[in-house]
């Protein structure tokens, strides 16, 4: 089982923990997180952008000049594509872009972008984050005691509105509970700062 070392939120190190090998000690899968990555930002895509085809346009009701005779091309609307302020064709409509993955890929994405964590050393474990009032320069303080005061996702097991307030204010901290963690968002930030409990319901869920 890999061992790492177990924090306080002043960044003293108080001990080890053990992990368990089948969440934090697999090799990564880089296919699936891949594909989980690409189906998160999917999701999130709005798909909402859309054009006018021939159909939608306003006029060109009537033909604009007879089919023979004129000389010049036959035409039956001033609202084609080929006409200046006419439909456009093939142009992009109202979509969904989310697409699915299967329920054990998902689990098997999630333990492996948790196992990357751990084997490249970006892993830190709380033994507990508790402040004493929501103060943004408090959080700032635990994060630079743990040398994270860069891009940093801090997971709880309970929500705790003091940590919540306390860190939304600081570019490039993310605070969630145990129960939104997921693959983009630990990759996306240098450090996952989980604490103890959250870790054990961790192992819990997806071992």
């Amino acid at each position: 089982m890999p061992k790492v070392a177990l924090y306080n939120q002043t960044g003293s190190q108080v001990g080890e923990i053990e992990l368990s090998d089948a969440v934090f000690g697999i090799k990564p899968n880089e296919a699936l997180l891949h594909q989980a990555v690409l189906l998160q930002q999917a999701a999130e895509r709005q798909g909402t952008h859309a054009v006018k085809n021939r159909a939608a346009v306003r006029g060109g009701g009537r033909k604009p000049w007879r089919q023979k005779g004129t000389g010049r091309a036959r035409q039956g609307s001033i609202r084609s594509p080929q006409w200046v302020g006419g439909g456009v064709v093939f142009g992009p409509t109202p979509r969904k872009y989310g697409f699915k993955m299967p329920k054990k890929m998902r689990r098997l994405a999630l333990k492996s972008a948790l196992s990357s964590k751990a084997l490249s050393d970006e892993l830190v474990v709380l033994e507990g984050l508790n402040l004493e009032q929501p103060k943004t320069s408090l959080m700032a303080q635990v994060l630079k005691g743990l040398q994270a005061d860069r891009k940093a996702l801090v997971v709880s097991e309970q929500f705790d509105e003091k940590v919540a307030l306390s860190a939304r204010n600081i570019p490039g901290v993310k605070y969630m509970t145990v129960n939104g963690l997921n693959v983009l968002d630990i990759i996306r930030f240098d450090k996952l700062i989980i604490t103890k409990d959250a870790v054990t319901r961790v192992e819990e869920v997806l071992g």
